[in-house]
């Protein structure tokens, strides 16, 4: 059994500007080490953008950043960005190493509050990926709210939610993050964001890192590199003196 070391980079993204972004995210890791996986947030090289023109150059820049960075930190890079792929766009999940895109996952629920179902094509399954032995599952903001999502496929070690979750509804954020771990008994690790962006929506950070049992471990509302361990022991130990997994039901997902 082992420990994965995860870094969340919670920062105010620079709406529309790549390479504020990429500059502001090398500022804030510049002095750290030893990380297994680095997480950052929805969108991150944009902001929450609902005209998502022109991507290609922005996708090939950002995605040759956490390239690049995967490479310097010997860390898998992940977070997603506005895609154009076959004439449709995605909000596009990416888990990168040093030699390149290891997966991609496309974002099943769309936000349609913000209009997001208008511009953007839902994903058709989820994916999974592994980083030193840990099997992780990624989603993105508005899939959180849909718990049947997550509990298809099980079981995975770490939950990995970003996204661009805003102040009003920031108690439903803690609280769908605490439950997700203890439902699906597995950690649960939710990297946000902060700042506000030209829509007028705030955005108080609140990335935390939860347990299996729903335990919060870490938490900021700091634009800064929230650290945090997930321990494959910890995990193993839960599901044998609480084996409600064991119990759980079966179904299909049309």
């Amino acid at each position: 059994m082992s420990l994965l070391q995860i870094a969340a980079v919670q920062f105010d993204i620079a709406w529309k500007d790549v390479g504020a972004n990429i500059s502001r995210i090398e500022a804030l890791l510049d002095d750290k080490s030893d990380m297994d996986l680095i997480v950052l947030p929805e969108m991150f090289a944009t902001g929450f953008i609902m005209d998502p023109n022109h991507t290609e150059l922005q996708q090939e820049r950002a995605l040759e950043f956490m390239r690049s960075l995967a490479a310097s930190k010997k860390a898998v890079v992940c977070g997603s960005l506005a895609v154009e792929d076959s004439g449709e766009y995605f909000n596009r999940f990416y888990a990168v190493d040093h030699s390149g895109v290891m997966m991609h996952y496309d974002k099943r629920h769309l936000f349609k509050l913000a209009g997001e179902h208008e511009v953007y094509t839902p994903g058709a399954g989820y994916e999974t990926f592994e980083v030193n032995g840990f099997k992780i599952r990624p989603i993105i903001c508005y899939d959180l709210r849909f718990p049947v999502w997550m509990r298809h496929g099980l079981p995975y070690d770490l939950l990995l939610c970003v996204a661009n979750w805003p102040a009003p509804r920031i108690n439903a954020w803690d609280t769908l993050l605490a439950a997700r771990a203890i439902e699906n008994q597995c950690f649960v690790f939710g990297v946000n964001r902060v700042g506000d962006d030209p829509n007028q929506n705030r955005y108080l950070g609140h990335s935390a890192l939860y347990d299996p049992l729903g335990n919060r471990l870490s938490y900021s509302t700091e634009e800064e590199v929230l650290l945090g361990s997930v321990d494959q022991l910890k995990i193993s130990e839960i599901r044998s003196a609480l084996p409600y997994l064991e119990d759980r039901d079966f179904f299909e997902i049309k």
